[in-house]
């Protein structure tokens, strides 16, 4: 609370210099003075009565309030007087709940080549103050869309959802480091809270830190010391930090690439478990969406066990192990882990997205589609969950609804598209929400574009599998699906459910595939 009254109080002080009151009162106190002064002297030897020095004494003192009120309310520039429109009170007022979008800090390294070490900066301060309660973090896919944005932080927080964004850079030379950030009140752009750390590289976990327990105590009133990463290895975590952008670009090469960055980050550091969740995850995905192998099934298993084992309580190491269980078929623990992962934290989404998943998978679709509502609920700017979901009601027969909710995912997917323009899985995913809408033509441009720019992507041909069929283009959906079964794998699970391939299910081709995936 102390905090908070210090911020006003060093607000008022501000606001009143930036309105030049100060100035006014200085200078209406000389002009009083000298008029009283003046008065004293003259008055009576001019024979005037008492009362005249009195009138002028109350009229400088009642006098003093309206020059004050007059220089807060308007300013006087060059081109005449104007009102100043920005009220104190609407400036620092921080709307109710406390919300918070952190933007990629920005990398003013010599070089330009620290990005990955900048974004893990941003995402570690992300993810500790996701688990404060009370406080709504912008998801990071959300705030990271704006990486390297000109854009105006009001329009970039009413986009988000959010009262207040951190924003912050990054120069990293040898050992040295300078980071500089910004706690920025969207109402109005002004500055609630700003410091620069002028550390050695092996601090950078102090500032993280200290950031974050700094925004939890002005945006909370609480005073609680926040921990932003499960390593203090600064090694470890550089290697992390590789890992964690080879595995966001989601293809099998980054994903072995990510698996290299991250067993070396579990070498410097043994007990580092985001580094081990994140190895899980490599596999997991690797499973999912390239090679079945048995032995990543088991790694998979084996690595995300590590990260549990390390921090029972991490939200992350339940999420990898829920995923590492679903890629594995074992769809009862993993329905456990993930509901560990959301009463740890509430606002995970991949704890949400992938449980939807795995209820898809068990063939229960109402409850896929909730998950995924709950997952778009939670990342708005998230294509993946609103295009699934869509596609459940597509089968269930919810045509009104598919179309409706089609019509909101499209303009997700044109948005990242904008940002992504060779992003292929939102684009075949996309297709199938322009197939819902009547828009055809462009869905297949979209397919054939995907397929353009990744030729040899299994989930690619699966999902151009899936909207051929829809569109009763039953040969070229059987190519695309014996294509995907071909060069990567295909769950048997996800096949006999999704309801896109229903044309497809009397073809004996399409049992031959079904027979392949189950092997």
């Amino acid at each position: 609370m102390r905090s908070r009254r210090r911020l006003f109080l060093k607000g008022i002080s501000e606001e009143l210099a930036r309105r030049r009151v100060y100035p006014v009162v200085i200078a209406y106190a000389l002009v009083a003075w000298a008029l009283l002064q003046i008065g004293e002297v003259t008055f009576e030897p001019l024979g005037l009565p008492g009362w005249v020095m009195s009138t002028l004494i109350i009229f400088v003192i009642a006098g003093f309030p309206v020059a004050a009120i007059l220089a807060w309310m308007f300013d006087i520039t060059p081109s005449g007087v104007r009102r100043d429109a920005s009220p104190l009170f609407e400036m620092m007022a921080i709307d109710t709940p406390a919300s918070i979008a952190v933007l990629p800090f920005t990398d003013m390294s010599r070089q330009r080549d620290q990005g990955y070490f900048c974004d893990g900066i941003a995402e570690a301060i992300i993810n500790a103050l996701s688990e404060i309660e009370g406080l709504h973090v912008a998801a990071r896919v959300s705030s990271f869309r704006y990486a390297k944005s000109n854009g105006n932080l009001k329009d970039i927080g009413r986009k988000l959802g959010v009262n207040t964004i951190l924003e912050g850079s990054v120069r990293k030379s040898g050992e040295e480091l300078r980071i500089t950030t910004q706690l920025v009140n969207v109402r109005d752009g002004f500055h609630i809270w700003s410091r620069t750390f002028d550390r050695k590289l092996e601090d950078i976990f102090l500032v993280q830190d200290e950031i974050a327990s700094s925004i939890t105590g002005l945006l909370l009133n609480t005073i609680r010391p926040v921990e932003t990463s499960s390593t203090r290895d600064v090694v470890a975590y550089d290697f992390y930090l590789r890992g964690r952008e080879f595995l966001g670009r989601f293809t099998k090469v980054d994903f072995e690439f990510a698996r290299q960055m991250f067993r070396q980050a579990i070498e410097k550091d043994p007990e580092f478990a985001l580094a081990w969740a994140s190895y899980a995850d490599c596999y997991s995905l690797e499973v999912m969406y390239a090679d079945a192998e048995p032995r990543f099934k088991s790694k998979a298993c084996e690595a995300s066990d590590r990260a549990l084992e390390l921090a029972p309580n991490l939200a992350e190491a339940h999420a990898s192990a829920g995923l590492s269980r679903l890629v594995s078929q074992d769809f009862a623990a993993a329905e456990l882990e993930f509901k560990q992962a959301i009463e740890i934290n509430p606002n995970s989404f991949e704890a949400y997205y992938y449980f939807a998943r795995t209820r898809f998978h068990q063939g229960d679709m109402a409850a896929a589609a909730k998950l995924f509502a709950r997952a778009a609920e939670l990342n708005p700017e998230d294509y993946q969950s609103r295009l699934l979901r869509v596609q459940i009601l597509r089968g269930a027969g919810q045509i009104d609804e598919a179309r409706k909710e089609a019509r909101e995912a499209i303009k997700v997917v044109e948005k990242q598209l904008e940002y992504n323009p060779d992003d292929v899985r939102a684009l075949h995913l996309g297709a199938g929400s322009l197939i819902v809408v009547g828009e055809t033509d462009k869905a297949i441009e979209w397919l054939q574009r995907g397929l353009e720019i990744d030729p040899n992507d299994p989930i690619s041909h699966y999902n151009a599998a899936c909207n051929y069929a829809t569109l009763n283009k039953l040969e070229e959906s059987l190519d695309h699906l014996e294509r995907a079964a071909e060069i990567g794998t295909i769950s048997e699970d996800w096949m006999r459910n999704d309801a896109d391939l229903d044309n497809l299910r009397s073809h004996p081709r399409f049992a031959s595939v079904l027979k392949r995936a189950s092997a």
